[in-house]
């Protein structure tokens, strides 16, 4: 059935995000309908809104949510009504040689479904009955969305929303680049640069696979002392260094790990610079397509230094979805404290620009 909802949309990237009612259609054969309960504000919904990640408009915003099954499609016989499901924005379509060699995040096929569902199609309609895109197949900064079941994963009905949300991007991001990309032995001394909610989950990353030294990066001390109470146990502002990688490298002899989680070339040089002998450097931000990296090409061979790349943390999202709520609730994750601020949806505006001003480690909008 046909389900009206309000909707944050960007209708024209470099303008504000508007609060529109739309028509979500029910699901064809291999969807499923969410009610969402909570969406988390995210830095790539951001960028969505000014260009930096080209998808175009219109469109319905939203990749990182939680919510609960309401009416299911032909064929679907993995969730039924009343399910608790986390939206995924990485579309698989299983045949691939990545996804057959358990890469999914580097499925061959996936590109087909950055702002539709993964058929070509929308759900979506606005007021005047034209379509509307969805941000990574999801379009889930809505009170409903229609979505194929690959991009959902079913979660434990204990969990509060509100923080299920956030595992979706977030926290899978940053957790998911310790574990899965940068695959850390315990002990390691470990840099993060940047601490926004992907940063702190870096960190905490770090710590629960037994870091023994963990600094955090940033120029914003409310930020730094965040890191603090995620596990970080340094700290460098880079208002007060010169070189923050240099800085890094003095006060640790080298790290093994480096994360960089701001999105930026330059901030990866410093990330880079600060490794050890045998480090590894995994470049998790988003950039802008013209950004450029530049390093002395010696120090890979002579140092056997690494830089690599992290996508959603180099996830398989049906397994690393349960394994981080589970690891939530033993209490070796924090998922409560990332929420710092909640929105209604009439809100959003205000909870982007609260983003920018770096007010939070997580803003979700509670629908």
């Amino acid at each position: 059935m046909d389900r009206k909802a309000k909707a944050v949309v960007c209708r024209e990237w470099g303008q504000p995000v508007q609060v529109e009612t739309i028509t979500v259609e029910g699901p064809r054969r291999g969807e499923i309908t969410l009610k969402i309960a909570a969406c988390g504000v995210c830095h790539s919904d951001l960028s969505a809104t000014t260009g930096k990640i080209p998808y175009p408009p219109p469109l319905v915003l939203g990749h990182e949510a939680a919510g609960v099954v309401v009416e299911v499609g032909e064929g679907v016989t993995e969730f039924q009504e009343g399910d608790h499901v986390v939206s995924s924005f990485i579309s698989m379509c299983g045949k691939c040689r990545q996804c057959v060699r358990g890469r999914p995040v580097l499925c061959e096929n996936a590109r087909k479904a950055m702002y539709t569902l993964p058929d070509g199609s929308v759900r979506t309609k606005d007021a005047k009955g034209e379509s509307l895109n969805v941000f990574g197949a999801c379009g889930v900064m809505a009170e409903y969305a229609t979505m194929h079941v690959d991009n959902c994963i079913k979660i434990d009905k204990a969990v509060p929303m509100q923080n299920a949300a956030l595992v979706g991007c977030a926290v899978v991001t940053g957790v998911g680049a310790v574990f899965n990309t940068a695959q850390m032995e315990p002990g390691s001394r470990a840099a993060v640069f940047g601490i926004g909610g992907v940063g702190l989950n870096a960190i905490q990353g770090c710590v629960t696979a037994g870091a023994e030294m963990v600094v955090a990066v940033d120029n914003n001390p409310a930020k730094l002392e965040m890191a603090k109470q995620f596990g970080a146990t340094h700290t460098v502002n880079i208002n007060d260094v010169d070189d923050a990688g240099k800085a890094v490298k003095k006060m640790t002899g080298g790290v093994d790990y480096a994360f960089e989680c701001v999105g930026a070339g330059a901030v990866v040089e410093q990330a880079y610079k600060c490794l050890g002998r045998g480090g590894t450097a995994v470049v998790v931000g988003v950039s802008d397509p013209k950004d450029k990296t530049s390093l002395t090409t010696l120090t890979l061979p002579a140092d056997e230094r690494t830089l690599k790349g992290s996508w959603l943390g180099s996830a398989r999202p049906q397994y690393d979805f349960p394994r981080i709520i589970k690891l939530y609730q033993a209490g070796k994750l924090k998922l409560d404290e990332l929420v710092t601020s909640t929105y209604a949806i009439e809100e959003a505006a205000q909870a982007f620009d609260d983003m920018v001003a770096g007010k939070n480690a997580r803003g979700v909008i509670i629908m």
